[in-house]
């Protein structure tokens, strides 16, 4: 595949609501800074990433606009109106992405510790394969639940935890959400869009402490991580 323009997309139109506070958790303070910093710098500290468009709850527009500003994040080079779910915030997104981008990297804001290493390693597959997504393997038993009741114990030896960020050849990722657009699909990640074109998509192995933060536990698990890098 040819080696064209990589532009990020970070979804953060979230408003957080099982975090129980009356700001967006991408807005809330980890280790001293917002989430939504934490995940940003990560792809500003990745060379492989041209640019990056940042999907925002309107209300919290002029409050983004002034992070990005204080904490120097240079490659944001559009911040716009994140739509009512996250599919429609990366599909508003790519709506801003010229001709000249080769791979679309989608993101999540609340996503603040994935490693610029993990990063680099999901865009190179995606440039040589045409999809890649982080995952960690299932560790946990698990069982399909009927009405209340155990039906089948699902073998794990195969099963994997999908993390983003997520890259894909731009074309694919078009392509597939026009068709979910068409078919009026909703899909729990945008990997999920992708597979439903029959084009492979490729897992880069993750870590573990790229965890999502979605509630008050979570920050906390976030914060201890963090606390042990710096020790």
């Amino acid at each position: 595949m040819q080696e064209g323009k990589v532009v990020a997309i970070v979804a953060a139109g979230g408003t957080g609501k099982r975090m129980g506070q009356a700001v967006p958790k991408q807005f809330l303070l980890l280790h001293g800074k917002p989430v939504l910093i934490h995940a940003l710098q990560k792809l500003e500290n990745c060379t492989l990433v041209d640019e990056i468009v940042l999907g925002i709850p309107e209300s919290q527009m002029l409050e983004a606009k002034r992070l990005l500003k204080v904490w120097q994040v240079q490659k944001v080079n559009q911040v716009i109106v994140g739509g009512r779910e996250r599919q429609d915030t990366v599909m508003n997104a790519m709506k801003r992405i010229g001709p000249e981008v080769s791979v679309i990297f989608t993101h999540d804001a609340v996503r603040p510790l994935v490693s610029v290493k993990k990063i680099e390693e999901t865009i190179c597959l995606a440039r040589s394969k045409g999809a890649a997504v982080l995952a960690v393997r299932e560790k946990c038993t698990v069982k399909r639940v009927i009405d209340g009741r155990i039906a089948e114990t699902v073998d794990r030896s195969d099963l994997w935890q999908i993390q983003t960020p997520q890259a894909f050849r731009a074309g694919w990722l078009y392509e597939a959400y026009e068709a979910a657009k068409r078919e009026r699909i909703q899909a729990t990640d945008d990997a999920m869009l992708v597979e439903r074109m029959n084009h492979p998509v490729y897992i880069v192995e993750g870590e573990e402490q790229n965890i999502k933060i979605t509630t008050p536990a979570d920050l906390m698990m976030a914060e201890a991580l963090l606390n042990m890098e710096s020790v």
